[in-house]
């Protein structure tokens, strides 16, 4: 029987790719909008009238390397273009829990759909209409959709993985990503389709995987766990289990769920608010939150957002190629972390990953200072970018993502995950406005400041980050008791819970 149950079938195996896809789709739109930014930029300019034919064909018509338009407001809609993808998934990470919720796993996925379809029909037809309206309508309603799945596909693939690989199938998240990524690098590149001809196409294509998805998700199974302990149906939860596990006998499973269920209706169901308000759960959320900052304030997406530039300083010849070539590396050593976190466990893998990225850090900044007295220093930077996204990709990419889940309990696990998410999405969005200006004040020295994060955020996690791997929730919450400094109080504990429960606002 325990043969059966940690069996990877084919249905499981479906079902976690045809989820997947909308992590590939949130990689797809992350990248897709660093290759073609002058060529955008031109269209803005044309459709604003502040673009000047006449210099551009006095200088032989070859605008695509270095023709940079400085009009404020081409320079204004692109920010906004680019911004306004991380606002829209700052906006809809609260209501992940609600999609989630109300219809299932597999229906609030095929809901979203509809986002990320209109989002790309408003890109791929801009030209037909106003450039810049469209691009930024498209990517706000794209964000929107990103901002869902990023929590509905952990959340479901969670659900469904079986405890032997957890952890494995949770890092299928961000190697969707880091894959979806590359793809948008590649077709990117001005001799497919990041040319005057065919941006609109490269952008379009956002809503391409939401296709496939939908089609797929009307075969797959329904989480279990949803179908039991949300809506009581445990004929179905069974014959969900069996499509994905195998022919087995489901009664430890279900007993399983059953006493999960039984906690969920002891333990109160927590809004956002209370749960910050609660003594209860603060270590908890404390140190989600801080995985979630220091996967952002890594500097990994300022690296993501400016490769090219960050490699045209480090004096690469064919920058664009450089940044293929590191799209790359982010899906081997993901594949690495897939690998090794149900083994090494997620504690180990984020402090390597962290501290590494710490060394990189410094490594990269002294390769772009004395580049100019150095010609072979601008190698000592490339290869410090290269290991710098390797060892992001090992520990502090991937494990955030699911670790939120494993820390907490049915009851705040939503009100978690929302909080976790908003998070991540308004520290994607500080690094990508603020990047700029940071480099232009501090020049080749801008990577110091992440060196210095990096420090902190290494050892706060080898001091205050349980390890999760293999561990009850009782487990982990009997560590972080000890991690508050001395035993919980019991009676006060209770008071706080039974309060919890019955505030009109759980």
């Amino acid at each position: 029987m325990e043969q059966n149950m940690s069996q990877l079938t084919g249905t499981l195996a479906l079902a976690v790719f045809t989820a997947a896809l909308g992590s590939l789709q949130m990689g797809y739109s992350l990248g897709v909008i660093n290759a073609p930014q002058k060529v955008i930029e031109r269209h803005y300019a044309r459709s604003l009238g502040v673009y000047n034919e006449e210099l551009a064909r006095s200088e032989g018509g070859n605008t695509t390397e270095h023709e940079e338009p400085t009009d404020a407001s081409v320079v204004m809609y692109w920010s906004l273009s680019v911004a306004i993808f991380s606002i829209g998934g700052m906006v809809s990470s609260f209501l992940v829990s609600f999609v989630s919720d109300i219809r299932g796993r597999i229906k609030g996925m095929l809901f979203i759909n509809v986002l990320a379809i209109t989002a790309g029909l408003l890109m791929g037809l801009a030209k037909m209409g106003t450039p810049y309206l469209m691009v930024i309508a498209g990517r706000a309603i794209m964000g929107l959709y990103c901002g869902l799945s990023s929590g509905l596909v952990p959340l479901y693939i969670g659900e469904i993985s079986p405890v032997k690989y957890r952890g494995a199938m949770g890092a299928l998240h961000q190697l969707a990503i880091v894959i979806g990524i590359l793809i948008s690098q590649v077709i990117g590149l001005d001799f497919l389709l990041g040319n005057d001809d065919m941006w609109h196409v490269l952008l379009g294509l956002s809503g391409a995987p939401a296709i496939l998805q939908s089609l797929l998700l009307l075969v797959c199974p329904e989480s279990p766990r949803y179908l039991y302990i949300k809506l009581g149906k445990v004929e179905e939860a069974c014959k969900s289990l069996k499509r994905l596990k195998g022919d087995y006998d489901t009664s430890k499973d279900i007993a399983e769920m059953q006493a999960e269920k039984e906690e969920a209706m002891n333990e109160a169901q927590m809004s956002i608010l209370r749960l910050l308000r609660s003594s209860v759960y603060r270590q908890q959320l404390f140190v989600a939150l801080m995985m979630h900052l220091s996967q952002q304030f890594s500097g990994i997406n300022a690296i993501f957002y400016y490769s090219t530039s960050i490699f045209q300083t480090a004096g690469v010849g064919q920058p664009v190629y450089a940044t293929i070539g590191m799209g790359v590396i982010n899906i081997i050593f993901t594949l690495v972390s897939v690998v090794l976190v149900d083994r090494a466990g997620r504690r180990t893998l984020t402090v390597v990953g962290l501290g590494g990225m710490c060394c990189c850090a410094v490594a990269m900044t002294v390769g772009m200072a004395f580049q100019d007295v150095y010609t072979w220093m601008s190698y000592l930077s490339m290869a410090a970018i290269f290991l710098f996204v390797s060892f992001f990709e090992i520990g502090p990419g991937p494990i955030p993502w699911f670790i939120v889940a494993e820390i907490f309990s049915q009851g705040p696990r939503p009100a978690a995950i929302a909080l976790a998410g908003f998070c991540n999405w308004t520290c994607n969005f500080i690094v990508g406005m603020f990047f700029p200006y940071l480099e232009g004040l501090c020049g080749s020295y801008v990577f110091v400041i992440f060196a210095v994060l990096l420090f902190g955020f290494t050892v706060f996690t080898y001091l205050r980050v349980p390890e999760t791997k293999g561990k009850t929730f009782e487990e982990i919450a009997a560590v972080f008791h000890r991690k508050r400094g001395a035993p919980p109080s019991k009676p006060q504990e209770e008071a706080e819970m039974v309060q919890l429960k019955s505030s009109t606002e759980a």
